[in-house]
Formats: structure tokens, C-alpha cells, sequence
């Protein structure tokens, strides 16, 4: 992307913006939408280490920070920003005359696997955070109330902008020549639970199926041995694929080719790989964990309590075993998927907080 001498917007980004991760997908749609909003953009990368940076890195990041355009709103992502100091908060904000918008995905401090002492330090770092910027965009509706109740951001400080969604052939299905094809989308963490689903299916091994995985794995390398281990325990090595990170072509091919979508996470920002399931009309069983219970309707899938394998693997029993009851899912899922909003949608309404950040806020002197 060519730099922008006088964007209205940077966007600051921590790491990679080609990472396979819903959080990263988000962020270069809304690159790639902004200007059909009418907003110029202007990406500006920030270390990968957030939201646990080295000293140099913190230092980096201050650097790039007091160099930005005096008169840019700066939208940062909810990875980087929640973990900011007090010093890189004063940074900014010198810098932009407090133009300074927040995306949270999620709070930082609801991702599974961590420490409660950094746990603590985490919602410490991003409440404050939060009331340092102008205005705060969440992913979710469950995502803004939880901002509110629990790290004390106004409603009135929040805009929601979900995630769009692109439009999609429907789903053919394995055509059961080889039991069903069951698929999770989503890098393996333990947020994402997949040690719970290779504890539900092992109830199920008397039936006929096999799971893909598709999502990076060495994300988190120790997560992933842990599940590939609790895998070989139960005998299901051999019934499940890492597929690991796809192209767009393979994912679509993996979603055409599937039976029932598989969502075990503990907690979803919003659940991006939920909406792509319904936009391909696939029968889907997920948990009630953070959004993932709103972003799917409750007609269009079967909806489970987080970390309870008994209740998943009952789940996917009962639909496996049931195939009039699979059918009628899939037909609420597509429905449900014809409802999903555009991205032109979710990039109007950062591009309306742009400018009413901009309105709200003294212009600073060149």
C-alpha cells in the first residue's frame, strides 16, 4: 500500500497483516473497504511482540508513534492498544491531539491459557487504555457490553461494527461416501478448545466420521501437542487432520466439502468462521462462549455450554445420528447466511466514527 502524505486515518496494526486469524482478516477488509467509504487510510505496522513486548519493541512502537501525521484520527488494534503504557498512551496522544480510536476484538485479558497475575496486569493495561481514547469500536454487540460492565467504557463511547461477510456457494456436502465430514476453522490455542472436542468425540467412536482442523499450529506449539497428544489417547489420531493454514480457494473447498461446521471455543470476540460457515449453509454446533452465542441465531445451529465435552460430543451424536434434523439446520443456517451484512457495511460505520472524531476534537496547529 502506497503512504498516504495526508491520510484522515491511520490504522496501526501489531505484526503481520497477512496473519490467518479472524482479528487480521477484520483488519484488512476495513484497509481494503475504508476508501470505498470515503476515508483515505494509511496502515502503519507495529511490532509483532503485542501484546507482550520486548523493551526495544515498546521503544519502536514509541517511535512510530510520535511520528504520525498531526492531523490523523488513529484507529489502534485492541492487541496492541490494551497492552499500551502510560507512556505510549501520553505518546499518542500528544501526537494526535487525542484523536485516538481503540478496536477491541476482545479483551485482551479474556484469552484462555493465561496467568492470573497477567491476567490481572492485562484488564489493568486496557481499562485504562480504553478511557484514554476518543471513541471505542467493538467487533460485537457482546463484546461492547462487556467493555461497559467490566472495564468501564460508556455505551455512549461505543460504536459495534461486526465483521462482513462475503457471499458464498452453498455448501455440497461429503456426499457420505466416507462417513461425515465434520470441519473447525481457527488456530489452535486453548481458547479455542479443541482439547474439549477431542474428549467429546471420543464418545463417538462407534460412528463413522473425520474431522479437519484448519488453522495454524505453531501459533501455539505446546496447545497443539497437547491436543495432538489427547488425540492419540483416545484413538482418534487417525480420524483427524491439521490442515493447517488454507488459501482462501482450500478453505472454500474445505467448507463445499463438509457435513456439520464445529465451533468448541471457549470464548469468541465474534466468531468470524461462524458467519462463513452460515454463508455456506452448513449445519453448525457451537458454544454460548463470549458472541459465538448471538452471532449465530439460535434456529440456525445447536448451541452448547463452553469447556462441557458430554455436551458436545451429545450434540454431534444426536445430528450425525439424525440426518432429516442435519438437513433442516442447514437449511436455517443458509438462511440465516443470506441476513449477514457486506463489508461496505462494517467499513460505513468506522468510516462514521472517523469523522465524528475528527468533528469532536480541536484541529492542532502544523
Amino acid at each position: 500500500m502506497v503512504a498516504d502524505p495526508d491520510p484522515e486515518l491511520v490504522f496501526a496494526i501489531p505484526g503481520e497483516i497477512s496473519a490467518p486469524t479472524g482479528g487480521y482478516a477484520y483488519d484488512r477488509s476495513l484497509l481494503a473497504h475504508l476508501p470505498g467509504a470515503g476515508i483515505r487510510v494509511q496502515h502503519l505496522q507495529l511490532p509483532g511482540s503485542w501484546p507482550t513486548p520486548t523493551a526495544a519493541d515498546v521503544e519502536h512502537t514509541r517511535g512510530l508513534l510520535g511520528s504520525l501525521h498531526h492531523r490523523a484520527t488513529v484507529l489502534v488494534d485492541g492487541l496492541a492498544f490494551g497492552a499500551f503504557p502510560d507512556s505510549l498512551l501520553e505518546t499518542l496522544g500528544q501526537g494526535t491531539g487525542q484523536r485516538i480510536v481503540a478496536l477491541v476484538h476482545h479483551p485482551l485479558a479474556l484469552e484462555s491459557g493465561l496467568q492470573e497475575d497477567e491476567r490481572r496486569l492485562l484488564e489493568t493495561t486496557e481499562r485504562h487504555a480504553l478511557a484514554c481514547a476518543a471513541h471505542v469500536i467493538a467487533t460485537s454487540a457482546v463484546t461492547a457490553r462487556t467493555l461497559t460492565r467490566d472495564y468501564g467504557v460508556p455505551a455512549g463511547k461505543i460504536t459495534v461494527a461486526c465483521p462482513g461477510t462475503l457471499p458464498a456457494r452453498r455448501a455440497e456436502g461429503s456426499g457420505r461416501t466416507r462417513g461425515a465430514e465434520l470441519l473447525c476453522v481457527g488456530s489452535v490455542s486453548p481458547r479455542k478448545a479443541y482439547g474439549v472436542l477431542a474428549v467429546a468425540l471420543s464418545q463417538l467412536t462407534e460412528l463413522d466420521w473425520h474431522l479437519t482442523i484448519a488453522g495454524e499450529t505453531h501459533r501455539d506449539p505446546v496447545e497443539h501437542t497437547r491436543v495432538a497428544a489427547l488425540l492419540e489417547a483416545h484413538g482418534l489420531a487417525g480420524r483427524v487432520t491439521f490442515a493447517g493454514v488454507l488459501t482462501a480457494a482450500e478453505l472454500d473447498a474445505a467448507y463445499q466439502s463438509s457435513d456439520l461446521f464445529l465451533m468448541p471455543s471457549l470464548y469468541e470476540g465474534y466468531g468470524m468462521a461462524l458467519a462463513e460457515a452460515m454463508s455456506h449453509g452448513l449445519p453448525i454446533i457451537c458454544t454460548t462462549g463470549g458472541a459465538a452465542a448471538e452471532t449465530v441465531p439460535d434456529e440456525a445451529a445447536v448451541k452448547v455450554p463452553p469447556g462441557d465435552p458430554l455436551a458436545l460430543g451429545t450434540a454431534v451424536r444426536q445430528l450425525l445420528t439424525r440426518p432429516q434434523h442435519l438437513a433442516s439446520l442447514g437449511e436455517r443456517s443458509w438462511a440465516a447466511g443470506q441476513t449477514l451484512p457486506p463489508w461496505s457495511d462494517t467499513a460505513g460505520r468506522v468510516a462514521d466514527v472517523v469523522r465524528a472524531v475528527a468533528r469532536s476534537l480541536p484541529e492542532r496547529a502544523a
